[in-house]
């Protein structure tokens, strides 16, 4: 098969995300004038995927609103896009990639942009219809369709794609149950004081929130769902399933072509991959973070939105280095909710509160030693870059001061 563009001093990038857009339009900026091919398995133009489980599966955004770039913007900035074509091989040392049919692109630089997949239940009837999964845009479309008034949805998994295609449903009309393996949702991440607002939020809300519980399988007619079978032998009636259980990087090309994969693909703080020429960006990178001292891997659309631009400058030959500390939101029903910063379990010591826990307008700190790590703020805003601010300070910060809504969060730096 012959190749399809020249090699000289082509970039490519693999995936059609949000990274994949953001990456072209920073080669573009920073001026690289030569051929940038995007290929993706999508017949969609990159888009961004937030609003897939917030907005626009809401019916308050439209369609268009979900894309990075307008369709003619590619024409216009010369980047050509090859849709609805997966690329099955990756040879680093030939600097080539091979097509699904079997067509081979060569490169100059490669950016691996191949984001995400959700994790597939694995249980007797996951495979009937109407059980469901958000990552594309039909997804978000099929979901859509399923949530209307009086629909019995059963929602399983309790993290942040669970929580919010929850509460699309209530808004809906529909009749929801989360199914939750742990004891809280969202226990693992915010810790029980933060994960308390959240389950206390959708059972407000009128959702049946069931802690500690195992899916034995799931029931069908006809081929299609009718229920979710627990393991404590209850048997629970739905019209849809929704499975929300987290998600695994597409990193199988990287590992196949022989690159170093471990939860992603490794990178440094350049998002140089171990294969020259190659550079990785978004919820597939696990790159080494120089503030933070360690890799991470983040799955959230703000690596996506400005990862690529470090990736592009490197890619051009600069020193650039990402060092933004991991940003995201949330919005459900009348709750909206930012997170700024890094808070592993075990990372922290407690979390202080500032503000009304209660009525849901609050901020909370995580805490290491006298040092905020991360802060999230619900309902309270215009703070973000204040707390950023007292993260990357590094100093010493007092809980009852840290507390006290009369204390300006910029008068905690010395």
């Amino acid at each position: 098969m012959r190749n399809i563009v020249s090699p000289v001093n082509t970039f490519v990038i693999v995936g059609g995300g949000l990274a994949a857009g953001k990456a072209a339009e920073a080669l573009r900026e920073h001026g690289h004038s030569g051929p940038v091919l995007i290929i993706a398995d999508e017949r969609e133009r990159p888009y961004v995927r937030p609003p897939l489980s917030k907005g626009y599966l809401l019916g308050k955004e439209e369609r268009d609103s979900i894309y990075v770039h307008p369709e003619d913007w590619y024409t216009e900035n010369g980047v050509e896009l090859l849709l609805g074509t997966s690329v099955k091989a990756l040879d680093a040392r030939a600097k080539e990639v091979e097509l699904d049919d079997g067509r081979r692109v060569p490169y100059a630089r490669l950016l691996l942009a191949t984001g995400s997949s959700p994790r597939r239940l694995s249980v007797p009837g996951a495979e009937l219809e109407n059980v469901l999964y958000l990552r594309r845009v039909g997804d978000s479309e099929r979901l859509k369709g399923a949530f209307t008034k009086g629909a019995r949805i059963v929602v399983i998994g309790g993290g942040w794609i669970g929580l919010e295609t929850a509460a699309a449903a209530r808004i809906a009309g529909a009749e929801v149950t989360v199914l939750e393996h742990g004891e809280l949702p969202l226990l693992k991440v915010l810790g029980r004081e933060a994960a308390e607002v959240f389950a206390g939020l959708h059972k407000d809300h009128g959702v049946d929130l069931r802690p500690r519980v195992q899916v034995a399988r799931i029931t069908g007619t006809g081929g299609r769902v009718d229920g979710v079978q627990l393991a404590d032998g209850s048997r629970l009636d739905a019209d849809a399933v929704v499975v929300g259980v987290g998600i695994t990087p597409n990193d199988q090309l990287a590992q196949e072509a022989g690159l170093d994969v471990r939860n992603g693909i490794v990178t440094d703080e350049h998002l140089r991959a171990s294969a020259a020429d190659v550079y990785a960006a978004g919820d597939v990178a696990n790159a080494y973070h120089p503030l933070l001292g360690e890799h991470i891997r983040v799955e959230h659309w703000a690596n996506a939105l400005h990862q690529p631009r470090t990736a592009a400058l490197s890619m051009l030959g600069e020193d650039a280095v990402y060092d933004r500390l991991p940003y995201f939101y949330t919005d459900q029903y009348d709750l909206g909710m930012e997170y700024t910063g890094y808070a592993q379990p075990g990372g922290y010591d407690r979390v202080v509160f500032r503000g009304d826990v209660a009525g849901r307008e609050f901020i909370a700190f995580w805490m290491s030693g006298n040092r905020v790590v991360a802060g999230m703020n619900v309902n309270v805003w215009d703070v973000v870059d204040s707390i950023r601010s007292l993260i990357l300070s590094g100093s010493d910060i007092d809980d009852a001061r840290l507390s006290d809504p009369g204390v300006p969060l910029d008068g905690l730096l010395p």
